[in-house]
């Protein structure tokens, strides 16, 4: 069985490792590879290259960083079908959302494309007689990041590029059940240039986690994930002295009120919440019907969610591939059980569903609840599925303190063709990223994603303008060349 090594210094490696785990294929239920788990030994000697590396990168000029960036950005390019191609035989989602993925991902590089004038400082001329003031920013040294399973391009991307154009070293440690894209960006890296060991990948569980967070030469942690561990990752990395991204979990709402295009809107409510098998952060879980919208609205979705072709993401004629685990699919089919025993009525149930010739694949079908209420499981929980439950209110008022209310709050979207109840809305919900008439409203590299309250641990946003601040921090220099002795004033006195 092919065995998925780490990658330490430039060079694909076991290291110490002693142990591994299975990397299935979903779409089979059967395991393709296996993986490496790296032990604390291992994030030592991973951490040792990286701050050797940072000698010479965190002195590297802007031009040699850049030219790297570039490069890497046209290999990602020219290996997209196989970078695609690899995320579907480990996630299971379909080709064209793997592409999808990659690009958003690639984003993330053109901004550090860009990364010098990002970097570019303030000055402040004869602030007082002879003095000048200006700032700059530098590097931290090692960094790290911890990255689900449900984006295994496009996570990582929001932070190793920005993290070494700006002149750190990194040690990634992606998802153990998705770890092949990663090992293949670093051989992307290696390609386009960036010298050994300021690229690292340890794989690993629990074991490499709690390493990483532990290790005093690892200067700032990114994290992505369920907001437990969010929390945990905080936690434990900030007592060690680190900064720390760290975002958490999310059960997004979408609004949609009376005078919204029902098909359009229902048309996208079915893409938000049953793309990717819904084993996404910003997915949409909760629609919440306002007063007339809602039956008209529950129709549209049944027949759209009837329509949906399930089966293996390789196959280009499906809309929806398997959930990544037989655990991930027990769950959702617990969640549709445990709402229809609740009182929510089952308007499309998946849970029968079975792909033929891929009886042993990880494989559930789009379900749709209606009459959800806040006190179920299904609309507290985060079933990260294809589960979409719909919360019908009779105002937007009531849909505002409804979202306000729970305590996530990752992204958020209504639909309207009110332009003054769009501006209502997003003046008024608490919550980081909103879309309005987009359900997924994922910003571009050039903004910073984050949400609020439990989606994101700590304050610090995740890419864009964040990005370059959390993996940098800023100097400030006052200088005077004099001509006469020195006094005792201050120098704003003068």
């Amino acid at each position: 069985m092919k065995t998925i090594d780490h990658w330490i210094n430039g060079t694909a490696t076991t290291a110490g490792s002693t142990r591994t785990a299975p990397v299935y294929d979903p779409a089979t239920g059967q395991a393709r590879a296996q993986v490496v788990l790296a032990e604390p030994s291992d994030v030592d000697t991973a951490a040792a290259a990286a701050g050797k590396a940072f000698e010479s990168w965190g002195d590297s000029s802007l031009s040699q960083r850049t030219r790297v960036m570039f490069a890497f950005r046209e290999l990602l390019v020219k290996h997209e079908d196989e970078l695609a191609r690899i995320i579907s035989a480990e996630h299971g989602k379909v080709l064209d959302d793997a592409r999808g993925e990659i690009v958003r991902g690639r984003e993330i590089v053109e901004y550090a494309c860009g990364i010098a004038d990002a970097l570019k400082g303030g000055f402040s001329d004869q602030v007082s007689r002879d003095v000048d003031v200006h700032d700059f920013r530098q590097p931290l040294g090692v960094v790290a990041g911890i990255t689900p399973f449900n984006f295994p391009i496009m996570v990582p991307l929001w932070m190793h590029p920005i993290a070494i154009a700006t002149g750190n070293t990194f040690v990634l440690k992606p998802s153990e059940r998705v770890p092949s894209a990663s090992r293949l960006v670093a051989e992307l890296y290696a390609e386009a240039g960036l010298p050994d060991g300021v690229f690292n990948v340890v794989n690993g569980d629990k074991v490499t986690v709690d390493a990483i967070l532990e290790h005093p030469g690892i200067a700032a942690v990114s994290f992505v994930g369920s907001t437990p561990i969010a929390k945990y990752v905080h936690e434990r990395a900030t007592a060690t002295g680190k900064r720390v991204q760290a975002l958490g979990g999310a059960k997004n709402h979408a609004v949609v009120l009376p005078d919204a295009d029902l098909e359009y809107a229902a048309n996208h409510l079915t893409a938000a919440a049953f793309g990717s098998a819904g084993q996404r952060c910003m997915a949409i879980s909760i629609g919440v019907a306002v007063g007339s919208a809602g039956d008209g609205l529950i129709e549209i979705l049944k027949r759209k969610a009837a329509g949906i072709k399930v089966g293996p993401g390789h196959d280009t004629g499906n809309d929806m591939g398997p959930v990544v685990t037989e655990a991930a699919r027990q769950r959702v089919i617990d969640s549709v059980t445990l709402g229809a025993e609740q009182g929510a009525t089952v308007a499309v149930d998946g849970r029968e569903l079975r792909v033929a010739g891929h009886e042993d694949g990880f494989f559930v079908g789009p379900s749709l609840l209606d009459n959800v209420t806040t006190g179920m499981a299904a609309y507290r929980e985060e079933i990260f599925g294809p589960v979409l439950g719909i919360v019908r209110v009779s105002t937007l008022d009531e849909a505002i303190a409804l979202i306000n209310a729970n305590p996530y709050g990752n992204g958020t979207a209504v639909f309207t063709g009110s332009g003054e109840a769009a501006r209502r809305f997003q003046r008024e919900v608490k919550v980081g990223m909103i879309g309005v008439n987009v359900p997924i409203p994922v910003p571009m590299s050039y903004y910073s994603f984050g949400g609020w309250k439990d989606s994101l641990i700590g304050d610090s946003p995740i890419h864009g303008p964040a990005g370059v601040n959390f993996y940098t921090r800023a100097k400030v220099v006052t200088t005077r060349w004099p001509q006469s002795a020195a006094g005792f004033n201050f120098p704003t006195s003068s």
